[in-house]
C-alpha cells in the first residue's frame, strides 16, 4: 500500500495514524474542517519522513461531501490504497434536551459520510484486487448508552456495517477492520460534555493514541474483522451484553453516565 486517506486527521487518533503511516513511508491525504492544522500536520511529515501529504478541507457533514472527497482525489490521479474513516463526534446529555441538530450531524458525520466514502473507494480496491479500510467505531458499539444514545447506535452501525463488509470481502483480497477503542487519550471526553461527569474515566486506563494506532495496524495485518482496545476492564463492558439480559444492563448504566 502506498497512498492513506484519513478523515479526522487533524487531531487525535487520525494524526496518531498519519504519523505513524508517514514514518512507514505512505503518502498520506488529510482530510478535516481544520485547514490550518491539516496544512501545518501535512508540512511538518513531509519534512520528517520525506512523504507526500495532500490536505483536503472538506465538512463531512455537507450533502455530497464524499463524492466531493472522491472526485479530489481522482481529479489529482491518486489511488487510495488503505481507506482510514476516522471522522466522528459524540454528544453527552439526554436526547430529549440536546440540540437535534447535533445529533443530526453526528448521524450524518458517524454513519453516512462513513458509509459513503467506504461505497466510494471500496469498488476500485475490488477492481485492483487489493486495499484496506479501517473504520473506526467505539466499545460504546457493544451496548445502549443512556445519555449517548445517538453516539452509541451509530458506533454500533460502524461495527455492524464493518464485520458485514469483512464478510463479503474474504476473497477480494480487501481488509477490512472495525477498531472499537476503549477510552483514548484525545479530546473526545472534552468535545462531546463527558468531561463534566467525573465518573467517565474513574477506574479506566487511558490509552495512547500511538499505541492505539500500532495495534490496530497489526490488527489489519492479521486480517481480523474488528479491535477492542484497552484494558481488562474494557474487554469485561464489551461482553458484558452476552452474559447479563440486556434490560439490567442498560439500566445498570443509568447511573454510571446519568449526568450529576
Amino acid at each position: 500500500m502506498t497512498i492513506a486517506l484519513i478523515t479526522g486527521a487533524s487531531s487525535g487518533i487520525g494524526a496518531a495514524f498519519a504519523r505513524e503511516l508517514a514514518a512507514r513511508k505512505m503518502d498520506l491525504i488529510l482530510v478535516a474542517r481544520s485547514q490550518a492544522r491539516l496544512e501545518q500536520l501535512a508540512t511538518e511529515l513531509q519534512n520528517q519522513f520525506g512523504i507526500e501529504a495532500t490536505v483536503l478541507v472538506q465538512d463531512l457533514t455537507l450533502p455530497q461531501a464524499a463524492n466531493h472527497i472522491f472526485e479530489a482525489v481522482q481529479a489529482r490521479n491518486l489511488q487510495v490504497d488503505l481507506l482510514i474513516n476516522n471522522a466522528g463526534f459524540g454528544d453527552y446529555g439526554g436526547f430529549a434536551q440536546r440540540p437535534v441538530d447535533r445529533k443530526s450531524d453526528m448521524v450524518k458525520l458517524n454513519v453516512l459520510a462513513l458509509t459513503e466514502l467506504t461505497h466510494c473507494f471500496l469498488a476500485p480496491m475490488q477492481t485492483r484486487k487489493q486495499g484496506a479500510i479501517i473504520n473506526v467505531a467505539s466499545i460504546a458499539a457493544f451496548q445502549p448508552l443512556p445519555y449517548l444514545a445517538v453516539y452509541a447506535a451509530t458506533k454500533a452501525f460502524v461495527l455492524h456495517f464493518s464485520e458485514a463488509l469483512w464478510a463479503e470481502n474474504q476473497n477480494t483480497g480487501i481488509k477490512i477492520l472495525a477498531l472499537c477503542p476503549g477510552p483514548t487519550d484525545t479530546n473526545f471526553f472534552a468535545e462531546s460534555g463527558m468531561d463534566q461527569n467525573p465518573k467517565m474515566t474513574e477506574g479506566s486506563e487511558i490509552e495512547d493514541p500511538v499505541t492505539v494506532v500500532k495495534k490496530t495496524l497489526k490488527s489489519l495485518e492479521k486480517s481480523h474483522s474488528h479491535l477492542v482496545t484497552g484494558n481488562l476492564q474494557t474487554q469485561l463492558l464489551v461482553n458484558a451484553s452476552r452474559i447479563t439480559p440486556r434490560d439490567w444492563l442498560t439500566k445498570a448504566l443509568i447511573s454510571v453516565f446519568k449526568i450529576p
